[in-house]
């Protein structure tokens, strides 16, 4: 399946081109609503901050227990880690380890298929790396000409 997006030079910044429609797959290899459906829902789940704390503290660190992870992500209530580690498990991107002994002893880690989501999700981290300069300029410019327009 191949898709195809604009490119960057087609894509005037940093205002937006409304008349542009929005990228999309084209073809005759556009998924099917199963796949529309999972990336929606997938892109909604790692664009919630905790889950993408999560999955880079396991990607760094491997087998991680519940307590530890909380450390790692820094911030984190427990409600929120163990909702966010539900979901990531539900999901088969992390798996949950029980130790049958006393107290307790719980650890996570990633599975192949949440390696792989992360392994996707790199290329966010590699662009911040790349272009965080432009985007501090940008948002410079947009709060200086915010403030120019705004009266007093």
């Amino acid at each position: 399946m191949f898709f195809t997006y604009p490119k960057e030079s087609d894509v005037a910044y940093p205002v937006q081109d409304e008349t542009r429609p929005s990228p999309a797959p084209q073809g005759d290899c556009a998924p099917g609503p199963e796949v529309e459906t999972l990336v929606r829902e997938m892109i909604g789940r790692v664009a919630d901050k905790w889950t993408m704390l999560v999955l880079e503290e396991l990607t760094e660190h491997g087998v991680v227990r519940f307590t530890r992870l909380g450390e790692l992500v820094g911030g984190i209530s427990q409600k929120m880690l163990t909702k966010t580690l539900r979901q990531l498990e539900a999901d088969g991107l992390v798996r949950r380890t029980v130790h049958p002994v006393i107290p307790p002893h719980v650890d996570y880690r990633l599975t192949s298929l949440g390696e792989s989501l992360s392994e996707a999700f790199c290329g966010v981290w590699i662009w911040a790396e790349q272009h965080h300069r432009e985007v501090a300029a940008a948002r410079q410019m947009f709060r200086s000409t915010e403030e120019a327009a705004t009266p007093d």
